[in-house]
């Protein structure tokens, strides 16, 4: 099968989520400076971090999805299962955006994108599987380092979290901050 249709459902999903995680961000009742503190301000921060992990997601999904030639049926499913995990953004992030000091918020948003890294990790393990042991992608992702850590720090966010969610936050930022330039591992092996 070709991908262009897996590429086209997936773009639009992630654009949907994005646009419903905005239209959680509700205006200030005043029109004054201090209309923008507490809850605004903690609303719209988990409101850029979510922003941020779905870019993110949506930046590596397309550079990984152009090592693939065709798709298959596994590749298809292990696609859906992704997006059911980050069609949970919008609602974690509002919830947590809402609660923010609060542990469960907090840790679920962690269970979330622990999990939709999980669903990220069995795609890129289809591809794989589909092109075969020598392909550009597996070539590219080799050990996966930097997809192993960042499950090892959502891992450690989440129990942390009831603790101190600060701390948790700022595992999710660090693996924000980790992933924010496209995976050059994969654009290294796309123009070779």
């Amino acid at each position: 099968m070709h991908k262009q249709r897996l590429e086209a459902f997936s773009d639009g999903v992630i654009a949907v989520l994005i646009t419903i995680m905005v239209l959680e961000l509700h205006a200030p009742e005043k029109g004054e400076w201090r209309a923008l503190e507490e809850p605004f301000w903690k609303g719209f921060l988990a409101y850029v971090l979510s922003f941020v992990f779905l870019g993110i997601y949506w930046n590596n999904h397309h550079h990984m999805l152009h090592t693939a030639e065709r798709v298959n049926g596994r590749i298809l499913w292990a696609n859906l299962h992704l997006l059911f995990w980050l069609s949970l953004v919008p609602f974690t992030t509002s919830w947590l955006g809402k609660h923010s000091s609060e542990g469960t918020p907090t840790a679920f948003y962690g269970v979330v994108l622990l999990l939709a890294a999980a669903a990220y990790t069995l795609l890129q393990a289809a591809i794989v599987a589909q092109q075969g042991p020598h392909s550009r992608l597996a070539a590219a992702v080799g050990k996966d380092r930097k997809g192993k850590v960042s499950m090892l720090a959502y891992a450690l966010a989440i129990p942390l979290a009831f603790a101190r969610p600060w701390l948790a936050d700022a595992l999710y930022v660090f693996v924000a901050l980790l992933w924010l330039v496209p995976d050059r591992r994969i654009e290294s092996k796309l123009t070779a």
